[in-house]
């Protein structure tokens, strides 16, 4: 079973999920999108497993958030996966892709559904 992990290590809930994978017996394939940002056929079937729109994925809380204008309930979705695209810090994380499915790991025992 291939299971992958969309990691920042600065992220507490990143390292907490990604500790979890492995006292479980995996050891996960670890993406550090942040260096190694997603494109947009990666981030649409990610969004597809999650099944959210991308809002919903989105980090509101970041600055970019705001300096980017992303509170502008008239962008649509493809506006929205294109500014994660270029500031990847807007994407939540972590996220565990598993068996044909993702869970974000917050909290992260959510994603133990999915391995």
């Amino acid at each position: 079973m291939k299971v992958q992990i969309l990691h920042n290590p600065r992220c507490s809930k990143s390292r907490a999920t990604l500790e979890l994978i492995r006292e479980n017996g995996t050891e996960p394939e670890v993406i550090l999108y942040l260096e190694n940002p997603l494109d947009a056929d990666q981030l649409s079937a990610i969004l597809r497993k999650l099944k959210m729109k991308p809002r919903d994925l989105m980090r509101k809380g970041q600055p970019e958030f705001k300096a980017m204008g992303l509170d502008n309930a008239q962008l649509d979705d493809r506006q929205l996966i294109d500014a994660m695209l270029k500031a990847p810090i807007l994407i939540e994380r972590p996220i565990v892709l598993a068996n044909g499915k993702a869970r974000i790991g917050r909290p992260p025992e959510a994603v133990l559904e999915i391995l």
